[in-house]
């Protein structure tokens, strides 16, 4: 299984926790598909941790909540199915899962057979309660071959956060995303936090396994499992301006049933979708390195070029990037036509570089760019 573009769907985590049944994974597949965010991408629903008993069955196999999914994980993964979604479930490379329930370590073929055997399409593997002596590759390779030999195509999320030099070996896992950061809550800080971690890690991401930087908290505003103070709505569009551009996969971490229709334009957005799905999946680079206003480029399967430019800092700030910056030299005869992905304006052709404008406290601009010959 190669996955060429970065996953895009919902997960359970940032707004419900523990609290998760069967009732509520049905109702979230009905809206994936009735609100449009199906037809826009987010094809995945992931139930998170908790989702299970306390102990396994006397097959050794792991066993649903009877309280949270009386009808069973493969009545629940068919009724997703038949809404045209996937269906993703969560698992720990440790002797427990985060919060303490059983866990694959030692059991990851039967987990993987027994996963397959329910219809799971997306295994999100978690990194807590490891044993100290064992190095923590070894785990995720151990899981990624179960899962290429379970007889069923399974997107392998790595989830260890970036521990132990992650970026150094997960592509050796066959995992085809990684968690690259910490747990993200939902406040302005953590996005700043998890976005400047990415700038050394751009050479790891990319094409087949790709830099996850944790669950969406677009449209959370301070409520759920880690609403921590909430965001403006200025925030949340950076923030998933941020993820887009860096190939993270896009996860809603919200309460969908009741998305507000800034939540919805935000989440829905096409261009800046396509900017995120661009098959070419390459790696963006820094155009203008700097702690709180930096300009970032990234190359298009077409030969576009997006520019993003975030403020991370406190002030209105004006940056300028320069064509040179992103190596197209005067001399080249060649020129930029720009257009505006959130207000969707055509800027017109530029010869030399662009001024941003003022852009506001935690805001960005991002601008699709055409190479004009002549």
């Amino acid at each position: 299984m190669v996955v060429k573009t970065p996953p895009m769907g919902w997960n359970s985590w940032n707004t419900f926790g523990p609290n998760i049944n069967e009732a509520l994974i049905r109702e979230t597949a009905d809206v994936m598909v009735d609100s449009g965010l199906a037809a826009a991408g987010y094809n995945y629903l992931v139930i998170d941790d908790c989702w299970s008993e306390k102990f396994r069955d006397e097959q050794g196999r792991l066993v649903a909540s009877a309280e949270k999914f009386p009808n069973g994980m493969k009545a629940v993964a068919d009724y997703v199915h038949s809404k045209g979604l996937k269906f993703g479930m969560y698992s720990c490379a440790g002797i427990f899962t985060c919060a303490r329930y059983p866990s694959s370590y030692g059991y990851e073929f039967i987990d993987a057979d027994t996963f397959a055997s329910w219809g799971v399409d997306f295994l999100k593997y978690d990194y807590c309660n490891k044993p100290a002596g064992i190095p923590g590759h070894l785990l995720y390779k151990r899981m990624g071959t179960a899962l290429a030999n379970c007889g069923r195509d399974i997107l392998f999320s790595a989830c260890s956060w970036g521990a132990d030099e992650t970026h150094k070996w997960v592509k050796s896992t066959g995992a085809h995303m990684w968690r690259s950061t910490g747990d993200i809550v939902d406040n302005w800080e953590s996005i700043k936090n998890l976005t400047n971690r990415q700038i050394e890690l751009q050479p790891y991401n990319g094409n087949g396994c790709f830099n996850d930087m944790d669950m969406l908290v677009v449209g959370m505003h301070g409520k759920g499992n880690v609403g921590v103070g909430g965001c403006t709505e200025v925030e949340y569009r950076t923030h998933f301006t941020i993820w887009a551009f860096f190939n993270s996969p896009l996860m809603i971490g919200c309460d969908i049933r009741n998305m507000s229709e800034e939540t919805k334009s935000i989440l829905m957005d096409k261009d800046i979708i396509a900017v995120n799905q661009d098959p070419a999946g390459r790696q963006p680079y820094q155009a203008i390195a700097h702690p709180d206003y930096p300009v970032w480029a990234k190359h298009m399967d077409n030969g576009d070029i997006v520019l993003a430019y975030f403020n991370l800092g406190e002030h209105n700030f004006n940056q300028f990037v320069t064509w040179a910056d992103i190596g197209i030299e005067r001399s080249s005869g060649v020129k930029l036509e720009l257009t505006d992905l959130w207000s969707k304006q055509n800027l017109g052709i530029f010869d030399t570089g662009i001024e941003f404008g003022a852009v506001e406290p935690h805001g960005c601009r991002i601008l699709r760019c055409r190479v004009v010959r002549g």
